[in-house]
């Protein structure tokens, strides 16, 4: 395998706006153009997701349902691109931005973690189209920017398809919620991380409250870089950061670390 290309220096720095720096007080809805726009200007780094619609397009949108974030009800991918930019997100004045739409607002200013979304609804080998028109967009960017999958099988998609782009695994304990429908002998593998090399991955996105465990200190022993997500307030940043490189945060303003 190539070697692996490393988290740029700025994700490895700048505090990451999870969903971008978002605030529905404020009218800025998570993964929306005015948190985006907010991040940039605050000088935070970006997380962004994205999910696929059904003329297979990149929209910047976190669940699969429009539910919760929308007064449309139904899946994502059931509407076209256009059809989802038309659809505002509850508690602001926008539609669902295009992943396009997205990187040419940030334009490298900041840095962006991309994460990819699964598509396959069981974390399995089902991706691709998603993967593809991801790559497409990311080809001509000159931004820093990383991405990151739950789903190892993304990851090696895009190791595929953009090898010079820095690439890694979301990761957590795997236990309760979506864990409890998609089964112990996918979670198992998961959990314990064993596709980390495979994929060709250089750093870990991992949940904040299990940074302690034994698998994660395997990884950064052998060089992985650890971020880690998501804070709510800066006292558990602080116990974060005893672990973790850099830190996805919401609801408060991460401080930057002192140069």
């Amino acid at each position: 395998m190539a070697p692996r290309p490393r988290l740029p220096e700025s994700l490895r720095r700048l505090p990451v706006a999870h969903r971008a720096y978002h605030d529905r007080a404020a009218g800025r809805i998570e993964n929306s153009r005015a948190a985006i726009r907010a991040a940039v200007e605050a000088g935070y780094a970006i997380e962004i997701d994205l999910q696929l619609s059904s003329d297979c397009q990149a929209m910047v949108f976190h669940d699969d349902d429009l539910d919760r974030l929308t007064a449309a009800t139904g899946p994502v991918r059931a509407r076209s691109a256009a059809e989802l930019g038309g659809i505002g997100l509850t508690g602001g004045n926008e539609g669902i931005p295009t992943f396009a739409e997205v990187l040419a607002l940030v334009a490298g200013q900041v840095p962006l973690l991309v994460e990819i979304k699964d598509q396959d609804h069981g974390f399995g080998p089902g991706v691709g189209v998603l993967e593809a028109v991801t790559a497409q967009h990311l080809a001509g960017y000159s931004g820093d920017v990383a991405v990151m999958s739950f789903n190892p099988h993304s990851v090696a998609e895009m190791a595929r398809l953009l090898p010079r782009v820095p690439r890694g695994l979301t990761t957590w304990e795997w236990k309760g919620d979506e864990a409890d429908t998609i089964g112990e002998a996918r979670c198992a593998p998961l959990r314990d991380i064993v596709d980390y090399d495979r994929v060709g991955a250089s750093f870990l996105s991992h949940h904040w409250r299990d940074l302690a465990r034994p698998r994660v200190a395997e990884l950064v022993a052998q060089g992985a870089d650890l971020l880690c997500w998501t804070l709510r307030s800066a006292a558990d940043e602080a116990e974060a950061r005893k672990h973790a490189c850099n830190v996805t945060f919401e609801g408060y303003a991460a401080a930057f670390p002192q140069a």
